[in-house]
């Protein structure tokens, strides 16, 4: 429903045509970006699920994190995460390992293998995420996006680790 002003029904607030306008934009265009994404890493033959899951790796320490933080990090259920990491185990590009600390836990931890992909397909997803986003826009746009979606990150996950 759209209308101009504050159409309330049945205790519903409806969106206003401008703010229906800018809701249909940010939903279209994150999936068209995610879309994008995935894309241009199908050329290495990896989906954009995946090579979040080795990024996050790699930048973490001993190249290694528990299953459950790294589902929490890359939004995935707990068996997505499952059925992603034995795709990448196949690669020879992680394994699983039990936690030191925790013998219930298990840790994904990136092979040498994993981590020479990330250095090379990095570049690839570097480029389009400045193809297909950064370089669209001016600069203090991309920030206003950065921070709106901070705050809906943070609203949705306030127990989330930021770095932002």
């Amino acid at each position: 429903m759209s209308g101009s002003g504050e159409h309330c029904h049945d205790g519903v607030r409806w969106l206003s045509d401008a703010e229906q306008a800018s809701w249909r934009a940010i939903l279209r265009g994150t999936r068209l970006l995610e879309q994008a994404l995935d894309d241009a890493l199908n050329d290495a033959g990896l989906q954009l699920s995946e090579y979040e899951i080795i990024s996050m790796l790699s930048e973490s320490p001993h190249h290694r994190l528990r299953m459950s933080e790294l589902a929490a990090m890359v939004v995935q259920s707990r068996s997505r995460l499952t059925h992603t990491a034995k795709r990448l185990e196949d690669r020879g590009w992680v394994t699983r390992e039990q936690c030191a600390d925790d013998k219930r836990g298990v840790e994904l931890v990136l092979t040498d293998g994993g981590l020479d992909a990330v250095r090379t397909i990095s570049q690839v997803h570097v480029q389009s995420v400045r193809d297909n986003l950064v370089d669209i826009m001016a600069p203090e746009q991309f920030t206003a996006i950065g921070d709106a979606m901070a705050i809906v990150r943070d609203h949705l996950d306030p127990n989330a680790v930021s770095d932002r």
